[in-house]
């Protein structure tokens, strides 16, 4: 595998600070990683929730789709295990999608349920989500982890309420 310098910002970006270099299931720690992210949200900035948290979920999509475009080119691989920014986005849009409300009243119930149903469709990649990966660089990396966020945000939204 190519060499990655320490410190480069894709790389940063792409792995989510390094947490895609946890060993077994990079996925899944980087899934933990943005719930862990979203109940300190929920719990210690609940209006932040309302402004703050989907900015940075656009924020972590842009950056993500430009960060592992470049770091799966710069790795050869076009999937790289350990680019987990496209779970964090999921996750993140999968919280968002629960009421604001039902979030902030029960904030641990709400991240864990997102990110175990996220992680679901994310593993089982049903179709359409499957197909969403034969997009083109950094977009098939990301977008179908962004539709599971949705499916995910969605079952979790209608169990809660």
């Amino acid at each position: 595998m190519p060499d990655v310098p320490a410190g480069w910002p894709p790389a940063l970006i792409a792995t989510f600070g390094g947490t895609g270099h946890l060993r077994p299931a990079p996925g899944t720690w980087g899934s933990i990683a943005a719930g862990v992210v979203a109940l300190a949200f929920l719990t210690f900035l609940p209006s932040a929730c309302y402004w703050l948290l989907p900015l940075v979920a656009a924020t972590a999509t842009v950056g993500g789709v430009w960060a592992s475009g470049i770091y799966a080119r710069r790795v050869g691989i076009e999937d790289p295990p350990e680019v987990v920014i496209d779970e964090v986005a999921g996750v993140w849009v999968a919280v968002l999608l629960i009421p604001g409300p039902v979030a902030v009243a029960s904030p641990l119930l709400a991240t864990t349920l997102s990110v175990l149903v996220f992680r679901l469709f994310d593993i089982a990649k049903p179709w359409p989500l499957s197909l969403l990966e034969s997009l083109p660089g950094g977009w098939g990396i990301m977008a179908d982890d962004l539709a599971a966020g949705l499916l995910a945000g969605g079952l979790a939204a209608a169990v809660l309420r």
